[in-house]
């Protein structure tokens, strides 16, 4: 009776678990319905003003170059690890950071310096790499206005010739099931040639390309920081819903594996008492 015993709290505490897990289901659900919207909104702004960047910058020619824009020799490079603050997420923080541990073994050359953005990556990274800025409160109000003061931060930075490159490392929505670790250079801004620049002549500047050129530059960095915490928000829900319905349905697996045990064991008893009730009959009448 005591292996029945020892089953019965086995199955009331993957019973529990399943419940913990199935809620978390679906609070992952919610979250990542919204999530997706709005980074699914953002990706075609964001992507069209980078590639009109990219054009008016390569049509700028070199006599007025912006800081944003100048390419220097890397000796020094900020990797910005956009990770989560919480776990349950399979592999979401995890692929992180194995592309950051991987991007600093390539280039062993450059000095490089992290930026973190969630608590999961910072925790692990801060043990093996130099942590230059952390920021675990990003995510209590993600909005632009947040992002563009971390974005600032490692924009007068580079302008101040701190840092010879900017990269970010964050995971990309593609759906639910599915994210892709991707590696952006934010910084410099990669301009188009003059040969493959074919679209200077669609526009019309007023007051002036640079003016104009100076005032989106900042703006388009920014957003593309906003756009890459966008996407690891909604993979972090995409990916804890995901993990969490398998892990449901490995519970749920375990419990009726436990009721079937314990059914078996629970006859073999039953079995066990007649047998003896029997035996001790059969003793009496002889």
């Amino acid at each position: 009776m005591a292996n029945l015993k020892e089953i019965r709290n086995r199955i009331a505490s993957v019973s529990s678990t399943m419940q913990i897990t199935s809620a978390m289901k679906m609070v992952s659900a919610a979250k990542l319905k919204k999530a997706q919207d709005a980074i699914t909104a953002m990706r075609p702004y964001s992507d069209k003003l980078t590639e009109l960047i990219q054009n008016l910058s390569g049509s700028l020619g070199g006599d007025r170059p912006n800081p944003f824009t100048q390419v220097r020799p890397v000796k020094k490079v900020l990797l910005v690890a956009v990770s989560s603050n919480r776990g349950l997420c399979g592999g979401f923080n995890s692929n992180i950071i194995k592309a950051v541990n991987q991007y600093v073994i390539s280039n062993r050359s450059f000095d490089v310096n992290l930026l973190t953005l969630g608590k999961k990556g910072n925790d692990i990274l801060s043990k093996k790499h130099k942590i230059a800025i952390n920021n675990n409160d990003i995510y209590n109000d993600l909005t632009f206005a947040n992002s563009s003061e971390i974005a600032q931060s490692f924009m007068d930075a580079f302008a101040n010739k701190e840092y010879d490159k900017v990269i970010v490392i964050y995971n990309s929505f593609k759906n639910a099931a599915t994210q892709l670790v991707l590696k952006e250079t934010i910084l410099p801004i990669e301009a188009e040639s003059a040969e493959n620049n074919t679209g200077a002549g669609d526009y019309l500047f007023e007051p002036s390309k640079e003016g104009i050129i100076s005032e989106l530059l900042p703006k388009s960095i920014k957003m593309q920081l906003y756009k890459a915490l966008r996407d690891s928000f909604a993979s972090e829900h995409g990916a804890r819903m995901t993990a969490m319905h398998k892990a449901t349905d490995n519970a749920t697996e375990l419990r009726d594996q436990l009721k079937l045990t314990y059914n078996k064991a629970r006859q073999a008893s039953i079995t066990n008492e007649i047998l003896e009730i029997v035996g001790g009959a059969e003793a009496l009448n002889n």
